[in-house]
Order: structure tokens, then C-alpha cells, then sequence
């Protein structure tokens, strides 16, 4: 009889949640996971809240169709335009087993322990932002914090094509960074609330003042999910654990292939998906 598998999905709307998926991979080498790009409808930043909810719903239901009882949406635009609906909503009705979680809440609940003067600065894609999802969130768990934000729309675009070295790059990183820090210059803490944003980290650090902390949230939510699994025995029994990657996009699997590789730092070998 063959054993059923059950890896843990991890869905992004291009290639960001690749550096959500190398954290995933250091933390929970065991555990099998498949990755899911949409790279045929990529971006969703700008894309409207219905939208992005039909999208996410549809990729969800083929991850669990592919046999994923936990999907992880490693995206912060998904998370933030989405994931509510679909756990209160559709959820409900496909299983009362299945989960999906998200990047966001992670980060806000790591806030209170990262910044010393209460005041944090986002920088994120236009829809992140314009969702308001970060600042919510946090202010319902710590309302002392303050938090401004900062839309970074050529950021993703810079990092896919592999510009974010170049003078035009460094240009634009310096503009959003200088514009968010004149918001409130008691800002000690800045989230990188875009899956891409990791592979900046070194041009963002050139621009920052000494003593602002820089935070990415790879390694936080790679943390939480271990810990999500160790309170839900019922959910790490059932996800399998043979050490299996395998990565699908709805794009071109040349191109998902070598750009993928660049946020992986490892060749990888990709198919092409529809639904």
C-alpha cells in the first residue's frame, strides 16, 4: 500500500517566498515542502483585494489538492489581501483539518522584543501597504507602538532582474529608505515586509544610521512554524518527513529555474503548472 505524503505547501506570488522557503529549510530540514510560484500573474502588490483573494483561494486549493494539509503564504501582499478570508471563510468548507498561515502575524508579535523606542518603520510592496496590515496588527497587540511605512514599488522589480547593484538601484533603495526615516526619526527598527527584500539587505544597510535595527522575516517565521508544529502534534504527525523540495510555477520553468536558483543559492529543477 503506498504511504500517503503530505509536505507543507509554500506558496508566493513569484520568487520572494523562496527566502521564506530557505529558512524553512534550515529550521525543518526533515519535513517535505513544495513551492508554489504564480509567476504568470506576478506581481500581486498592485493587484486589488478581490483579486488577490481569487488568486491565493485558487493556488491553496491545488497545494491541497497536491496533498499539503499546511501551507505556509509567504507573501506578505497574500497574507495581508487574503489570508483572513480564506481561514474564516472558505476554509470552514473544504476541511476541518487543513490550515493555511501567513508571514505577517509572525513578525508583529516579534515587534514588542526588537525595538527599544517604540517606533518602527515598514518598508513593503504598494499593496502591503496600502492594507494597512502591519500597522493594525501591531497596534492590536501593542498599541504604544508607532509605526509609519514606506511603499517600495521598483524594489521587487530591481531584485528579479538583478539591478539592485547597479547606481540606478542604489538610487532608488537610498529615495524609499531617506523618505521612511523622515517620517519619524525616532524609528530603531525597520521591517522588510516583502519576501524579495531579503536579497537588499546589504544596499539597505549602506543607508540606514547606526543603531537602526534591520529585520527580515525569514528566520522569524521559520521559527513560528517550528513552534506551530511542536503545539499541533496532530499536524506534525501528518506532514511527512523524507527531506523532499519540489518547486512548480504557472510561468516559464526556464526562467523560474535560473531566477530561483539566484534566491536559493542552489541550482533547483522546476514544472510547470496550471490551474
Amino acid at each position: 500500500m503506498e504511504i500517503k505524503k503530505h509536505p507543507i505547501g509554500v506558496f508566493d506570488s513569484g520568487y520572494g517566498g523562496l527566502t521564506i522557503l530557505n529558512q524553512f529549510l534550515k529550521e525543518l530540514p526533515e519535513y517535505d515542502f513544495i513551492y508554489l510560484g504564480d509567476n504568470a500573474r506576478s506581481p500581486y502588490g498592485t493587484r486589488s483585494y478581490d483579486v488577490v483573494y481569487d488568486y491565493t483561494l485558487a493556488a491553496v486549493k491545488q497545494l491541497f489538492a497536491m496533498g499539503c494539509e499546511l501551507i505556509i503564504l509567504a507573501c506578505n501582499t497574500a497574507s495581508a489581501k487574503a489570508l483572513r478570508s480564506i481561514q474564516q471563510n472558505d476554509l470552514p468548507n473544504i476541511s476541518s483539518t487543513k490550515r493555511v498561515l501567513g508571514v505577517i502575524r509572525p513578525s508583529v508579535e516579534q515587534i514588542i522584543n526588537l525595538s527599544q523606542s517604540n517606533h518602527v518603520g515598514i518598508l513593503g510592496t504598494v499593496g502591503t501597504v496600502r492594507s494597512n496590515s502591519y500597522p493594525l496588527e501591531i497596534n492590536k497587540l501593542y498599541p504604544q507602538i508607532k509605526v509609519v511605512q514606506e511603499a517600495c514599488p521598483m524594489w521587487v522589480p530591481l531584485v528579479e532582474n538583478n539591478k539592485f547593484q547597479t547606481k540606478g538601484g542604489a538610487y532608488f533603495i537610498q529615495e524609499n529608505i531617506e523618505s521612511l526615516l523622515s517620517k519619524d526619526t525616532k524609528i530603531d527598527t525597520v521591517i522588510l515586509a516583502c519576501t524579495h527584500y531579503p536579497l537588499l539587505e546589504k544596499e539597505i544597510q549602506k543607508h540606514l544610521p547606526k543603531g537602526v535595527r534591520l529585520i527580515s522575516q525569514g528566520e522569524i517565521v521559520a521559527k513560528s512554524l517550528h513552534d506551530y508544529l511542536n503545539r499541533h502534534p496532530e499536524m506534525e504527525t501528518i506532514c511527512s518527513k523524507n527531506g523532499e523540495r519540489q518547486f512548480f510555477t504557472t510561468e516559464f520553468v526556464d526562467s523560474f529555474e535560473e531566477k530561483a536558483s539566484r534566491f536559493l543559492q542552489t541550482n533547483l529543477k522546476a514544472k510547470h503548472l496550471s490551474y
